[in-house]
């Protein structure tokens, strides 16, 4: 009997996350054959395109804050607007299934966008068998079957660490995701890292009642951003009630009596601490495990990261890695997608490169944190000559009236040349202000440029106007 003949693409995509999504359909809108394999399924046992990202993360963190600050706000400021409004309470299925319908449309976007552009999806656990072929085994585990490629794209994403002294047990102690979806609001909550993911789980539950403890090990706040910027972040973080407990070393947790007791070690010695929930936000790691098969002979890292080139290819030809699978940036949203668009024009032959220089970075707090390009702490490690203009969001109109007064823009520009190497935001909407700063550096502009180009009157982008003009003063 006939062997039968495996089925051939142009491009075979192993995750439908925002790297292997926006490569897939990059790939089909450039006439390529195209794959798309991902096995993520939702809550209710479905399949859901969009991987951590959009399941479990970003978009899923980014819902349930909206509601939590509505919540907060009821409760706490409309007095000074002269609205009244009693018995405020807090629904948390309904605001759960408020998240999880937002993610089902956008998961649903997905695949009408797959449909549109002719995509194959197919839900399956993937795995390299060599450069050319891809195993994959369906979900309930029956019988496996190879696809051949020309191309093939990694984008399997990653997942949260786990930590041996605090095991996950999905109920008491439990991960970044699962923080997603809990049924109560906890009257006492600790987190195990005070990093990007944890600070963001914890402006969700701190605003919805539950009294927040971060336990970070490293002895800074916020090392990656601007230390002015994070030395504002920790006072207003504090303010707001969250108990920002740095040079924090967890050694154990236990749970007992529907408590969980966390054991720490400071600089003053070994403490414990009892909670009704325990996040582990301790950083997250790439799915790289059974991803490829021995004998494909992936060149992988010590941590499990797949050895690529400038490029995005790895050791094997054809095969490239996108996304948190490689160390190429930040494990975050918007690179995987520039290095999906990137490689999928690269196969078609067109060579448009990823500028990780200028990756903005954003927390997704209350107020945000969002920075584009060098610290002033690097800068000066480097002995590069700088100038610094920073503005007050308090001086801006806007901010006054929408009562969000907290925060300031940081602009750093070469003293010599006076062009924009680093621009630092922390305030209400600055995911959405550091845009501008982001085009502005893409074209090399100067403080000069910013401070000369009109801004709307009043808005929060007036800030960085303001920055800007604190520059053009220094000579």
């Amino acid at each position: 009997m006939a062997k039968k003949q495996a089925q051939s693409f142009d491009v075979i995509v192993i995750g439908a996350g925002p790297a292997g999504y926006s490569s897939a359909i990059r790939c089909a809108q450039l006439g390529l054959k195209t794959a798309c394999i991902d096995s993520w399924c939702d809550h209710k046992g479905k399949r859901s395109l969009g991987g951590t990202y959009l399941n479990a993360g970003c978009i899923a963190s980014i819902a349930l804050l909206e509601s939590a600050k509505i919540y907060h706000s009821l409760k706490h400021n409309l007095k000074q607007h002269g609205i009244q409004a009693e018995s405020v309470a807090v629904d948390i299925a309904q605001m759960m299934q408020r998240k999880n319908s937002i993610v089902e449309t956008l998961s649903q976007q997905i695949a009408d966008s797959f449909a549109q552009h002719k995509i194959d999806c197919i839900q399956a656990e993937a795995k390299l068998l060599n450069e050319r072929q891809v195993e994959i085994t369906p979900l309930n585990k029956t019988a496996s079957s190879i696809l051949e490629a020309k191309h093939i794209i990694l984008a399997s994403g990653s997942s949260p660490i786990d930590l041996s002294c605090a095991p996950i047990d999905s109920e008491f102690i439990i991960d970044s995701t699962m923080a997603l979806n809990l049924g109560a609001v906890p009257k006492r909550l600790a987190i195990i890292g005070a990093g990007v993911i944890g600070l963001e789980l914890a402006s969700i539950w701190n605003r919805l009642g539950a009294e927040t403890i971060l336990l970070e090990a490293q002895e800074s706040f916020l090392s990656m951003t601007d230390q002015q910027i994070a030395l504002e972040a920790y006072r207003i973080y504090s303010e707001q009630g969250l108990e920002l407990r740095l040079g924090t070393r967890v050694i154990a947790a236990k749970k007992g009596n529907k408590k969980v007791t966390v054991e720490f070690q400071d600089s003053e010695g070994t403490h414990a601490l009892r909670v009704d929930k325990l996040i582990v936000a301790s950083g997250r790691k790439p799915n790289t495990e059974n991803l490829a098969a021995a004998e494909a002979d992936l060149l992988l890292d010590e941590n499990g990261y797949v050895h690529v080139d400038e490029n995005c290819r790895t050791t094997l030809p054809g095969v490239y890695a996108i996304g948190d699978l490689t160390l190429l940036g930040p494990m975050i949203a918007h690179k995987g997608i520039e290095e999906g668009l990137f490689v999928a024009e690269q196969i078609a032959g067109i060579y448009n490169p990823v500028n990780y220089g200028l990756l903005p970075s954003v927390v997704f707090t209350d107020p945000e944190i969002a920075w584009v390009g060098q610290t002033e702490q690097a800068l000066r490690a480097m002995g590069e000559p700088i100038k610094i203009g920073t503005y007050p969001l308090i001086a801006t109109a806007r901010a006054q009236a929408a009562g969000q007064t907290e925060g300031m823009v940081k602009i750093i520009a070469h003293a010599e040349t006076d062009v924009l190497i680093g621009v630092h935001i922390i305030g209400p909407q600055a995911s959405e202000l550091i845009a501008e700063a982001v085009l502005a550096m893409e074209f090399s502009a100067s403080s000069e440029d910013l401070a000369r180009t009109i801004h709307a009157h009043p808005t929060l982008a007036k800030a960085l106007h303001g920055a800007a003009l604190a520059l053009k003063t220094q000579r």
